[in-house]
Formats: structure tokens, C-alpha cells, sequence
């Protein structure tokens, strides 16, 4: 399977005109693929933006004509019913004439406690997104469904309006554990990690032929302490690592969490600067490991344009030499 390269339409570092607009631009660029997050908060403030993904998602399909795209990842269990994932999923993949694939996961407190329900534990969350997974699998017939779970009731539903060619389901995934519960239910493994015993547990359990992606962060710049500045301003939240960042409810939790990561920390974490070799050695550990795709998250609202423009291309060519 030959390797693809993605682009990270992150929400909580832009606003939704700019991000429709990073969209078609990195279409041009020749990325093939785009992946959203989908939050209620950012992170941190300083990234100051999280508009709705499934609006921004919309209109990107609209704007776009060839590149594939995909929520990564969407929780359905909290914020959102699973039957209302599957509706939104559905209208995506036409909207999109087939481009669009439906990553899940068991979500972050960041963004589900807004509802007011509490944060299960984590070994409640995988039981609930293995059912809301069922419920959306079965949404996607077309057919009436009533459903009677230990998490989740859905009386009645039709989703009327179904794609031909389905929606392929993606599931974030973390260990064994994980893979039990998920790898039967998912067509595609999502990880943020190049971790090669990851890929081949979920090869024993699903096939070789499914879809690994992957997802690294870079803060490109032609200076290198401004890419490295920035990349620490906005994204340190991301070196507490999942078991950390999945249970922390607010951007201030993560400002207390991130306090006394170091410059150094974040230079050493992700690539900084202008080297574009260097961005493709950190690309190269994830096609190593066993990873189809790679989706590139570029740090910093001010940083897109000018990364699309003058870097995107040749950095695209390097990855696809490798």
C-alpha cells in the first residue's frame, strides 16, 4: 500500500473561514487526505478558537473536490448521540461524493464534561464507544432501528438519507486492550504514536489490508526560535500524553499540567524550523512502524498560509521519496 500524507485542519488553533480556506489550499498543495479535530475548548487559550468540525467539515467538502477527509476524532457518546453521528455522517459522505471517513474515539473531559453528565471511566468509555459504534453501523442500513443498550436507547430511528458506498469507520486505539474491543468493529487504526507492536497487533486481529493513520506534529518555520516559541505557546500540552490528556477538564488544567515544559522540551519533542529533512526522519518512524497514512499537524493559525505556500510542496516530495 503505498503511503499518504495528510494535512490537520486543527480547530483550535483557527477560526472556520480560515480553516475552509486551509482546506482548499492544502488540496492544491497535493496533500491527500485532511483530518479534523473535533472540540468543544482548545487546549490551551492561547490557540483562542474552536468552532463546530461537522459545520467546518461541510463546507470544506463544498470547497474541495478530490481530497479525502476525516474527523480525527469525533466522540460519539457524550456531546453527541450515535444515532446524531450517524445522521452527520451520512450527509458528510454525500456532501463529499464518498471522500470522507469516520474517525472515532473514546473522547477527552476537555470536551465531553461540557454537558454536564460527568466523565466515566476510561473503561467505561471504550464500552460506550463499542455500542455507539453498533448503533451507527446499524444507522448506516437505512433501516428502522430500535435499540436497546446498557449505555444508550434509540426508538424508532432511519437514517433517510444513506450513502451507496457506506462510511468507513476509523477508531483510535492505545494498546491490546483496545484492539480487542475496537478491531472487529473498526475498518481503519488511528494512533498518535509510531509504535510498531500497535500495528501489528491490530494486523493479527484485523488483516494487513485496513488502514494505519497516523498523526505528527511540526512547527515549520524559516526561523527556527520562532517555530520552536511558538510550537511551546501553543501545542506543550501535547507532551502529557493521552492517559494525562484525556482526564484534564479545562484549558487552565492544561496550563497547570504544561507549567514547566521548557523550550528545550518542545525542540526535542517535535520538528522546529526549516529543516524539511528533518520533519521526514520523524514521518520515516511511522512508515517503519507499520503506518499507511501520516496527517501532518502544522503548530500555529499565524504559521498555515505561509507553510502551504512555500513549504508544503517540497516537503510532500520528500515524504513521497521515502
Amino acid at each position: 500500500m503505498t503511503a499518504r500524507f495528510g494535512y490537520t485542519l486543527m480547530t483550535e488553533q483557527s477560526g472556520p473561514r480560515e480553516l475552509v480556506r486551509y482546506a482548499v489550499e492544502a488540496e492544491a498543495a497535493g496533500f491527500d487526505f485532511e483530518v479534523s479535530s473535533d472540540h468543544f475548548t482548545p487546549w490551551l487559550t492561547s490557540q483562542g478558537h474552536s468552532p463546530h468540525a461537522w459545520t467546518m467539515l461541510g463546507a470544506a467538502a463544498n470547497a474541495t473536490s478530490t481530497v479525502e477527509l476525516m474527523t480525527y476524532v469525533t466522540c460519539p457518546t457524550m456531546r453527541y448521540h450515535p444515532a446524531i453521528v450517524a445522521q452527520m455522517s451520512a450527509t458528510l459522505q454525500l456532501l463529499s461524493d464518498g471522500r470522507f471517513t469516520l474517525g472515532l474515539g473514546s473522547g477527552e473531559n476537555l470536551n465531553e464534561h461540557v454537558i454536564g453528565e460527568g466523565w466515566p471511566s476510561v473503561q467505561v468509555r471504550q464500552l460506550m464507544l463499542q455500542e455507539a459504534i453498533h448503533i451507527i453501523r446499524q444507522l448506516h442500513t437505512g433501516e428502522l432501528i430500535t435499540w436497546e443498550g446498557d449505555y444508550f436507547r434509540v426508538d424508532s430511528a432511519r437514517i433517510w438519507d444513506v450513502p451507496e458506498q457506506g462510511v468507513p469507520i476509523a477508531v483510535a486505539v492505545s494498546g491490546d486492550s483496545s484492539i480487542d474491543k475496537f478491531g472487529d468493529l473498526a475498518d481503519h487504526l488511528i494512533a498518535v504514536q509510531p509504535a510498531g507492536d500497535l500495528i501489528t497487533g491490530w494486523e493479527q486481529t484485523h488483516g494487513a489490508g485496513s488502514r494505519k493513520i497516523g498523526q505528527m506534529p511540526i512547527s515549520w518555520d524559516p526561523d527556527e526560535k520562532t517555530a520552536i516559541e511558538r510550537a511551546h505557546d501553543q501545542f506543550r500540552w501535547f507532551g502529557g500524553g493521552w492517559t494525562v490528556n484525556a482526564d484534564l477538564p479545562t484549558p487552565a488544567g492544561f496550563e497547570g499540567a504544561s507549567q514547566f515544559v521548557r523550550l528545550d522540551d518542545i525542540a526535542e519533542a517535535m520538528p522546529c524550523g526549516p529543516d524539511l529533512d528533518k520533519i521526514a526522519e520523524g514521518v520515516q518512524e511511522y512508515l517503519e512502524a507499520g503506518f499507511t497514512d501520516v496527517a501532518l499537524v502544522q503548530v500555529g493559525d499565524e504559521a498555515q498560509a505561509r507553510f502551504l505556500d512555500e513549504a508544503a510542496r517540497p516537503l510532500l516530495e520528500r515524504l513521497r521519496s521515502l
